[in-house]
């Protein structure tokens, strides 16, 4: 991705307001949200192929991020999700920190792993996968 090109970030009041803080103070706020840990996710928009920030909460495995697609239990995948997986290449910036990555949807026996890291950090995901019909993803970040 190329930095010089406009971002489009996420137009949701909470998310958009919430990403202007972190960018404005290089994650010295914005990092913590409401005491979890967020990032910032920049994918290519699988159809208009502009660039699109969000906000996410993450995890940690190791050298590897982790985000989960839960679209609050909604019964369709995030756009951001769908864009990841047509351009896998991402920008992510945690706190000051802003690296490449390749993201990865977790394999079944990854997910199975790893999904109790995220349901701990934030239970609400084990409540949404619950309302809905769909296997909420749960996405690897691996920076490189």
């Amino acid at each position: 991705m190329e930095s010089k090109e406009p971002i489009f970030d996420n137009p949701q009041g909470y998310a958009k307001s919430h990403i202007r803080e972190y960018v404005e103070t290089d994650g010295q706020q914005g990092h913590l949200w409401h005491g979890i840990t967020t990032l910032l996710l920049t994918t290519r928009g699988r159809k208009s192929g502009k660039l699109r920030r969000t906000a996410l909460i993450y995890g940690r495995d190791g050298a590897n991020y982790l985000i989960v697609a839960s679209n609050g239990g909604a019964p369709d995948h995030p756009q951001w999700y769908l864009n990841l997986l047509e351009h896998p290449e991402i920008e992510v910036q945690v706190a000051a920190d802003k690296f490449a990555a390749r993201a990865r949807p977790a394999t079944p026996e990854e997910k199975q792993r790893l999904w109790p890291v995220m349901s701990k950090i934030f239970p609400q995901y084990d409540h949404y996968q619950a309302k809905t019909g769909r296997n909420i993803p749960l996405v690897i970040l691996e920076p490189g």
